[in-house]
Formats: structure tokens, C-alpha cells, sequence
């Protein structure tokens, strides 16, 4: 994203300067709005570890045919990013856009989402992406609970696997799923929730399709980041 971009997005959610998370960070930008090429890993990372439980597990994914919905994919939409990341996002699921590419948010709201981590300091490589379900609903219908249990074990396993600091958990679907609670997200906001045994912190935003509807609430997705901001730092500084 230019600087220029950038500037736009922080305007329209209403924020007056952007502060990166740490120097190392504020270095990059810089040198990327400088016209500067920085190198950016392309590819998954993950650890040699853990590298065979990841293969054998999207080959699941892949072949899988739990539910319904294998019969109207494309393909599978495992999920992306960096597999040793601090932060995982987890979404509702795919849409047509996703089902096309095999990637979760690539469409408009991938697009958004894209920008709302970079004002928070992260690049989309930064983070691991997945949704709660790995293949998309037709007509982009909300999941069944039947769709839902059958590939809840595709994304404790992947949770188990990047032992994330932090879950955000963008939209309704996903707030309610990973909580098992029917409370509205404007009532989830705000609150560190924990995920699992775990008890990985947990925080709840909207979703990126809901803002591309109602811009004006950008602003709160923009608190929702600087909490999650908060949360983590306190976990590194703890």
C-alpha cells in the first residue's frame, strides 16, 4: 500500500497519525514509502517441526467430504500466512472470490482487511488467515451447525499448531462459533475473551464486508485493533 493509501484509510476511519508497533516496523514503511524495495517472504513460513503435521493436514482438508459442501467447491480454502505468526485471523468463510483462488479474503473484504492490518502496523504476511469453514456455503449463506462441527477439527489443529498470542476474530460468525455464544459482536467488543484450553486471548471485531456496508463504523474497527495492540504487548511485556 502507498503512503497515499494509506493516508485515505487512517482519514476515513478517523485517525489523525499512525504509530508502528515498533521501529523495526516503522523502519520498512519507511523505507516502502521512500520508493525503496524491501523484500517480503512470498511463502508460508513454518518450522521444519512442524512442516509434516501441516502437509498432512491440508491434504485432509483437501480430500475432504464431511459435509455437503464438498459437492459445490472449487476447491478447498485452507488458510494463509505466516505459520509462526503472533496473530491469526480467523473469518466466517469463503466466498466466491476465495472459492476461485484457494485463499481466504481476496475479494473486496480481503482487500479491506488487508488495510486494516496494515494500520495497525502488520502486513498480511505478518499473520495467519483462516476461516471457520474450508469450503464455501452456497449463495454465501451462513454455515450449518452440521458445516460447522465438521471443520472445527481442521482449525483447532491449525490453532494448535501456530500456538497464536492472539485470535481476532472478525465478524459475527466467527465471534460466535470460536465463543459458542449467540451475543451480539457489539456486546463482544471490547473484552478480552480467551479461546480453548489454552486460554489464548481472544478479541472480536467486525468482519470487512460488514464495513464495505457501513463505512462510519470503521472507527470502532480501528479501537478494536489498538485493544488487540494492547493485549498483545502486555503478553510480550508479561
Amino acid at each position: 500500500m502507498n503512503s497515499n493509501l494509506r493516508h485515505e484509510y487512517l482519514q476515513a476511519m478517523g485517525i489523525q497519525q499512525w504509530v508502528a508497533r515498533n521501529s523495526d516496523s516503522a523502519s520498512s514503511n519507511a523505507d516502502s514509502d521512500a520508493g525503496i524495495a524491501v523484500a517480503r517472504p512470498e511463502v508460508e513460513q513454518v518450522s521444519a517441526e512442524t512442516l509434516p503435521a501441516w502437509q498432512a493436514l491440508e491434504a485432509r482438508v483437501s480430500a475432504c467430504t464431511r459435509c455437503v459442501l464438498h459437492e459445490s467447491r472449487t476447491q478447498t480454502v485452507f488458510g494463509t500466512g505466516n505459520r509462526n505468526a503472533d496473530w491469526m485471523i480467523v473469518g466466517e468463510a469463503p466466498g466466491a472470490d476465495e472459492d476461485k483462488q484457494g485463499e481466504p479474503f481476496v475479494g473486496r473484504a480481503g482487500q479491506l482487511l488487508n488495510e486494516m492490518l496494515f494500520a495497525a502496523g502488520y502486513r498480511r504476511t505478518d499473520v495467519y488467515i483462516a476461516n471457520i469453514l474450508k469450503c464455501r456455503p452456497p449463495g454465501n449463506r451462513d454455515p450449518s451447525a452440521d458445516e460447522v462441527a465438521c471443520c472445527e477439527p481442521y482449525l483447532q489443529q491449525q490453532i494448535t499448531l501456530i500456538q497464536p498470542k492472539l485470535i481476532l476474530a472478525v465478524g459475527r460468525i466467527a465471534a460466535h462459533k470460536l465463543l459458542h455464544t449467540t451475543t451480539q459482536v457489539g456486546r463482544l467488543r471490547g473484552v478480552v475473551h480467551h479461546y480453548g484450553e489454552q486460554r489464548i486471548p481472544l478479541i472480536v471485531t467486525y468482519h470487512p464486508a460488514y464495513l464495505l456496508r457501513s463505512p462510519l463504523e470503521k472507527r470502532k474497527v480501528w479501537e478494536d485493533l489498538q485493544f488487540a495492540q494492547a493485549v498483545h504487548e502486555q503478553q510480550l511485556a508479561s
